[in-house]
Protein backbone atom coordinates (compact mmCIF):
# COMPACT_ATOMS: atom_id res chain seq x y z
CA UNK A 1 0.00 0.00 0.00
CA UNK A 2 1.23 3.56 -0.70
CA UNK A 3 2.15 5.86 2.12
CA UNK A 4 -0.62 8.20 3.17
CA UNK A 5 0.26 11.72 4.16
CA UNK A 6 -1.71 13.48 6.84
CA UNK A 7 -0.92 17.20 7.00
CA UNK A 8 -1.35 19.78 9.66
CA UNK A 9 -0.12 23.27 10.10
CA UNK A 10 2.89 22.14 12.15
CA UNK A 11 3.80 18.54 11.42
CA UNK A 12 3.71 16.21 8.46
CA UNK A 13 3.49 12.50 9.15
CA UNK A 14 3.81 9.81 6.50
CA UNK A 15 2.38 6.44 7.38
CA UNK A 16 0.79 3.45 5.75
CA UNK A 17 -1.89 1.02 6.74
CA UNK A 18 -0.32 -2.39 7.25
CA UNK A 19 -3.40 -4.09 8.74
CA UNK A 20 -6.63 -2.62 7.41
CA UNK A 21 -8.88 -4.55 9.79
CA UNK A 22 -6.97 -3.26 12.84
CA UNK A 23 -6.95 0.27 11.44
CA UNK A 24 -10.73 0.18 11.17
CA UNK A 25 -11.50 -1.79 14.34
CA UNK A 26 -8.94 -0.42 16.81
CA UNK A 27 -9.76 3.27 16.34
CA UNK A 28 -12.83 5.03 15.08
CA UNK A 29 -11.00 7.29 12.61
CA UNK A 30 -7.32 6.41 12.19
CA UNK A 31 -6.69 9.49 10.01
CA UNK A 32 -7.82 11.76 12.82
CA UNK A 33 -6.29 9.61 15.60
CA UNK A 34 -2.78 9.54 14.13
CA UNK A 35 -3.01 13.26 13.36
CA UNK A 36 -3.99 14.12 16.95
CA UNK A 37 -1.39 11.75 18.39
CA UNK A 38 1.32 13.34 16.25
CA UNK A 39 0.26 16.87 17.27
CA UNK A 40 0.14 16.03 20.98
CA UNK A 41 3.44 14.16 20.86
CA UNK A 42 5.08 17.07 19.03
CA UNK A 43 3.89 19.53 21.70
CA UNK A 44 5.21 17.27 24.47
CA UNK A 45 8.59 16.61 22.86
CA UNK A 46 9.12 20.25 21.84
CA UNK A 47 8.16 21.36 25.36
CA UNK A 48 10.99 19.26 26.81
CA UNK A 49 13.80 20.96 24.86
CA UNK A 50 15.27 24.44 24.81
CA UNK A 51 14.89 26.68 21.77
CA UNK A 52 18.49 26.40 20.60
CA UNK A 53 18.30 22.59 20.85
CA UNK A 54 15.02 22.62 18.93
CA UNK A 55 16.52 24.69 16.13
CA UNK A 56 19.75 22.70 15.97
CA UNK A 57 18.29 19.19 16.29
CA UNK A 58 15.04 19.16 14.34
CA UNK A 59 15.86 15.80 12.77
CA UNK A 60 16.53 14.15 16.12
CA UNK A 61 13.31 15.59 17.55
CA UNK A 62 11.34 14.42 14.50
CA UNK A 63 12.84 10.93 14.98
CA UNK A 64 11.75 10.96 18.64
CA UNK A 65 8.21 11.90 17.58
CA UNK A 66 8.28 9.11 14.98
CA UNK A 67 9.28 6.56 17.65
CA UNK A 68 6.49 7.59 20.01
CA UNK A 69 3.76 7.85 17.37
CA UNK A 70 4.99 4.69 15.64
CA UNK A 71 4.95 2.74 18.89
CA UNK A 72 1.33 3.63 19.58
CA UNK A 73 0.00 3.47 16.02
CA UNK A 74 1.44 0.00 15.37
CA UNK A 75 -1.32 -1.44 17.55
CA UNK A 76 -3.80 0.34 15.24
CA UNK A 77 -2.40 -1.44 12.18
CA UNK A 78 -0.36 1.57 10.97
CA UNK A 79 3.33 1.95 10.20
CA UNK A 80 4.86 5.41 10.55
CA UNK A 81 7.30 5.98 7.71
CA UNK A 82 8.50 9.52 8.34
CA UNK A 83 7.82 12.59 10.44
CA UNK A 84 8.76 16.11 9.38
CA UNK A 85 8.51 19.24 11.48
CA UNK A 86 7.09 21.72 9.03
CA UNK A 87 6.53 24.70 11.26
CA UNK A 88 6.71 25.22 14.98
CA UNK A 89 4.51 28.05 16.15
CA UNK A 90 5.30 29.11 19.68
CA UNK A 91 2.91 31.07 21.89
CA UNK A 92 3.90 34.71 22.45
CA UNK A 93 4.56 34.24 26.17
CA UNK A 94 6.90 31.33 25.39
CA UNK A 95 8.71 33.44 22.79
CA UNK A 96 9.20 36.20 25.37
CA UNK A 97 10.42 33.70 27.96
CA UNK A 98 12.87 32.18 25.48
CA UNK A 99 14.08 35.64 24.45
CA UNK A 100 14.68 36.53 28.11
CA UNK A 101 16.59 33.29 28.60
CA UNK A 102 18.72 33.93 25.52
CA UNK A 103 19.43 37.50 26.69
CA UNK A 104 20.39 36.25 30.14
CA UNK A 105 22.79 33.75 28.55
CA UNK A 106 24.37 36.51 26.43
CA UNK A 107 24.74 38.74 29.50
CA UNK A 108 26.26 35.86 31.45
CA UNK A 109 28.81 35.19 28.70
CA UNK A 110 29.62 38.91 28.43
CA UNK A 111 30.14 39.15 32.19
CA UNK A 112 32.42 36.11 32.17
CA UNK A 113 34.47 37.49 29.27
CA UNK A 114 34.69 40.90 30.96
CA UNK A 115 35.80 39.41 34.28
CA UNK A 116 38.40 37.23 32.53
CA UNK A 117 39.76 40.41 30.92
CA UNK A 118 39.86 42.11 34.33
CA UNK A 119 41.84 39.19 35.77
CA UNK A 120 44.37 39.36 32.93
CA UNK A 121 44.68 43.14 33.32
CA UNK A 122 45.18 42.81 37.08
CA UNK A 123 47.86 40.15 36.57
CA UNK A 124 49.67 42.38 34.06
CA UNK A 125 49.47 45.37 36.41
CA UNK A 126 50.86 43.24 39.24
CA UNK A 127 53.76 42.14 37.02
CA UNK A 128 54.42 45.76 36.04
CA UNK A 129 54.32 46.85 39.70
CA UNK A 130 56.78 44.10 40.66
CA UNK A 131 59.11 45.09 37.84
CA UNK A 132 58.99 48.75 38.85
CA UNK A 133 59.52 47.87 42.52
CA UNK A 134 62.70 45.98 41.62
CA UNK A 135 64.16 48.85 39.59
CA UNK A 136 65.09 52.00 41.54
CA UNK A 137 63.81 55.07 39.80
CA UNK A 138 61.46 53.15 37.48
CA UNK A 139 58.36 54.57 39.14
CA UNK A 140 59.79 58.07 38.94
CA UNK A 141 60.58 57.61 35.23
CA UNK A 142 57.08 56.23 34.60
CA UNK A 143 55.55 59.23 36.38
CA UNK A 144 57.64 61.66 34.33
CA UNK A 145 56.71 59.81 31.13
CA UNK A 146 53.00 60.03 32.05
CA UNK A 147 53.31 63.76 32.76
CA UNK A 148 55.05 64.21 29.41
CA UNK A 149 52.26 62.33 27.60
CA UNK A 150 49.55 64.37 29.33
CA UNK A 151 51.28 67.71 28.81
CA UNK A 152 51.49 67.26 25.04
CA UNK A 153 47.79 68.12 24.76
CA UNK A 154 47.06 71.78 25.61
CA UNK A 155 43.49 71.04 26.70
CA UNK A 156 44.59 68.87 29.64
CA UNK A 157 45.19 70.18 33.11
CA UNK A 158 47.92 68.33 34.92
CA UNK A 159 47.53 67.79 38.63
CA UNK A 160 50.79 66.59 40.09
CA UNK A 161 50.21 64.74 43.33
CA UNK A 162 53.04 64.84 45.80
CA UNK A 163 53.01 62.45 48.73
CA UNK A 164 52.80 64.18 52.11
CA UNK A 165 56.04 62.50 53.19
CA UNK A 166 57.96 64.38 50.50
CA UNK A 167 56.42 67.68 51.59
CA UNK A 168 57.39 66.96 55.22
CA UNK A 169 60.92 66.05 54.12
CA UNK A 170 61.22 69.33 52.22
CA UNK A 171 59.81 71.22 55.21
CA UNK A 172 62.26 69.43 57.52
CA UNK A 173 65.15 70.32 55.24
CA UNK A 174 63.99 73.96 55.15
CA UNK A 175 63.80 74.07 58.96
CA UNK A 176 67.22 72.47 59.20
CA UNK A 177 68.77 75.09 56.90
CA UNK A 178 66.99 77.94 58.73
CA UNK A 179 68.28 76.73 62.10
CA UNK A 180 71.74 76.23 60.69
CA UNK A 181 71.83 79.79 59.27
CA UNK A 182 70.82 81.37 62.58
Amino acid sequence: MFPIRKRSQKIIIYYKVIDASKAILEVEDFFYAVHQLAQTTMRNVVGEVELNELLANRDRIAERIKEIVGGTSTSWGLEVISVELKDIILPEDMKRTMAKQAEAEREKKATIINSEGEVIAAENLAKAANTMAKSPGALHLRTLNSINDISSDQSNTVVFVTPIEILRAVEGMANHFRNKNK
